[in-house]
């Protein structure tokens, strides 16, 4: 297999995605060929030196920046290493595409050039993330904040085999975020996918307010974009503002720095549970070939378990698994 990694996206490009890339190769051992793409005499400065016989380089003279405006980056920057990793990826010249650039471009772009899987309506992106009962996934966290209810339920259907496929977890339950547990909650919208995904889905258990969502028995969680973007943003600042919290208040008294030494390897563990860097990206659900998106800030590790996450993406065949779930329900699909 063969996948590409944009060398030029994220914040601590270039570094970070050759040394993932790197990394990757010494952990896996396997006949992964990894093509970091971008412009080549920054490639070569940051292998320095290393080489692989399953390593190349793609050069590309043009990168996509956060300013770029996200629905006009093909025909804006046709050079740049998003489009061209895309482009390769679209013409069978590798089996998924990484980066950790500007996830708007990536969307528009992946959608744009790939084109979505037969039958999906709407490409989705959603976060994978641990919770006291175990990984979970949250759809749509961002690309749809306009949805029906054949959306929501197309989430549910893609996100359910993500995480059967590359996460493991067998039949998984499905809730739909809402603001309470009744049938008659939410709005017309939320009413009308708690029907759909009754009908449709037999591991669907109900609606999920957000204050249960770490609790919860559903391993899927789906809503539109904007309650999902709003849930994933509050979520990340809560957990870094109550880091510094707990920081200060150890400081503050003697006797709490000598508690914290105590219990200082499970928080640690606890961090480590929470740690983005443990899971990479997430696949970009419902577009016709494997485009992960990372996070901006991702480290070598995130990218090294992005490439692991695109290993497993393609061994599992997930963009085949996917159409063929979605063609199971294309009547209510159809109607809704």
């Amino acid at each position: 297999m063969k996948i590409v990694l944009d060398v030029m996206g994220g914040d601590l490009s270039p570094s970070a995605p050759v040394l993932g890339a790197i990394q990757a190769l010494k952990k896996t051992r396997s006949e992964t060929q990894i093509v970091l793409i971008g412009n080549q005499e920054v490639i070569d400065k940051s292998l320095d030196g290393f080489t692989s016989p399953n390593l190349s380089i793609k050069h590309t003279d043009q990168s996509i920046e956060a300013t770029d405006k996200a629905s006009t980056v093909v025909k804006s920057k046709p050079n740049s290493s998003l489009v061209i990793g895309l482009k390769m990826l679209k013409e069978k010249k590798a089996d998924a595409f990484i980066s950790a650039g500007n996830t708007g471009a990536q969307m528009a772009a992946s959608t744009l050039i790939l084109g979505r899987i037969p039958h999906v309506k709407r490409p989705a992106l959603s976060v994978f993330f641990p919770a006291l009962t175990g990984g979970k996934i949250l759809c749509d966290v961002g690309a749809n904040p306009d949805a029906s209810a054949s959306h929501l339920l197309q989430f549910a259907i893609m996100s359910s085999v993500y995480l059967d496929h590359v996460e493991g977890v067998k039949n998984p339950k499905i809730g739909l975020i809402n603001i309470g547990e009744e049938p008659s909650k939410g709005s017309e919208l939320y009413q009308k996918s708690h029907t759909l995904l009754k009908e449709e889905m037999p591991n669907f258990i109900g609606n999920v307010e957000s204050r249960n969502i770490m609790t919860t028995d559903a391993d899927v969680l789906v809503c539109d974009g904007f309650v999902g973007n709003t849930i994933i943003k509050f979520a990340e600042g809560w957990i870094l503002s109550f880091a510094d919290m707990i920081k200060i208040k150890i400081m503050s008294r003697a006797r709490y720095k000598i508690g914290a030494q105590m219990i200082q390897p499970a928080l640690q563990e606890i961090r480590n549970q929470f740690d983005y860097e443990e899971h990479g990206g997430t696949p970009l659900l419902g577009v016709n070939g494997i485009s992960i998106v990372c996070h901006g800030s991702s480290t070598s590790k995130a990218i090294m378990n992005s490439i692991i996450l695109a290993q497993k993406s393609i061994k599992e065949k997930i963009i085949e698994d996917i159409s063929r779930d979605i063609d199971k329900h294309l009547e209510p699909l159809n109607e809704s």
